[in-house]
């Protein structure tokens, strides 16, 4: 029997699988960040920290593993795979690769080898490969370069919605009492006082909460939310012209928890209206299984095994990291 093994390593998880080759998982493991531009020691930690539980889960050793594939967020530039290349080598497989976590989005979204990937999780990144193996990502790095938000920059859209919505800059909104009750504040004026005294960051999981206001027609929250989908759309349009995909058949893969778990069409529809433009034989599909199973395909892939429609459809299952009972069961 033979074993793979896949990493899904992001900026605030890592996951890792093993499945043998008849897809059947047999081991898994979870840690935080292994996104190495947030502190190379630490991602370092926490993908040894993930790969190493799910191998004695399985128990097997580095050396049983056929082949392992690595999903890496960070992985964007040559200097970065001078860094990662190395820490992933460290760990011991005898047969691994590595590529950015937007290939294993990528390949685990679309039966097809090429297509666009769009990811909006806690921050934001997108690229696509065409049929002739041609490569570009866009994004991925932060605000000053480009990008615009991720969970992260939309739970401050929304804390400073509040604020200008009390100091009377911007329209009243329902984001107010909603970000009151989850943060446990009454008033805004003790909100901002707390965070100004404290030197406070908003909590990530507040950028659900725009879901919910826009879920009542909120005007600020469907605003935040349009302006979310109007910069995606931007990114999967420079995608497609880039690579020259405009009259090409291929899927359009939404993945990360804001647009492939958010409620609601608040952001997928202008991305839909910006790609349906420049490529109308193009679909959006949303993620519905785990990227790091993008990382065990790949690695069978890699290692020489054909994925056939049995392995296909068995690993399709892992929808959530809730499905193969991951530790950390908190969701967006």
């Amino acid at each position: 029997m033979k074993y793979y093994l896949g990493v899904d390593a992001g900026g605030s998880k890592t996951y890792t699988l093993i499945t043998d080759e008849q897809g059947n998982i047999i081991g898994k493991g979870h840690s935080g960040n292994g996104n190495h531009q947030l502190g190379v020691d630490q991602a370092r930690a926490n993908i040894t920290t993930s790969v190493e539980m799910a191998l004695q889960q399985a128990n097997l050793t580095r050396s049983d593993i056929e082949f392992a594939f690595f999903g890496l967020a960070g992985a964007d530039r040559p200097i970065d795979y001078t860094i990662l290349r190395p820490l992933i080598g460290e760990l011991g497989f005898p047969q691994h690769e590595i590529d950015c976590d937007t290939m294993i989005a990528l390949r685990a979204g679309t039966a097809q080898p090429y297509g666009v990937v769009l990811i909006c999780g806690s921050g934001t990144n997108s690229a696509g490969k065409n049929q002739h193996g041609q490569f570009y990502q866009c994004g991925g790095f932060n605000y000053q370069f480009g990008d615009f938000g991720g969970g992260g920059t939309l739970a401050v859209e929304a804390f400073r919605s509040v604020i200008r919505a009390w100091d009377g800059r911007e329209t009243p909104t329902l984001l107010t009492n909603l970000l009151l009750e989850a943060l446990g504040f009454s008033t805004v004026k003790d909100m901002f006082d707390d965070f100004m005294d404290n030197n406070k960051s908003v909590p990530l999981h507040t950028a659900k909460l725009l879901f919910q206001a826009a879920h009542q027609d909120d005007e600020v929250a469907l605003r935040i939310l349009r302006i979310q989908g109007e910069e995606l759309g931007k990114a999967a349009t420079a995608i497609i012209k880039r690579l020259n995909m405009e009259q090409e058949s291929f899927n359009v893969v939404l993945a990360g928890s804001v647009i492939a778990r958010g409620e609601g069409a608040y952001i997928q529809a202008y991305i839909e209206q910006a790609v349906s433009e420049i490529a109308p034989n193009a679909a959006l599909v949303k993620l519905n299984v785990e990227p790091v199973v993008g990382a065990v395909w790949l690695a069978m892939e890699a290692g020489g095994k054909a994925l056939s429609a049995e392995v296909y459809e068995k690993l399709k299952t892992v929808s959530d990291y809730q499905s193969i009972q991951l530790l950390d069961k908190t969701r967006m």
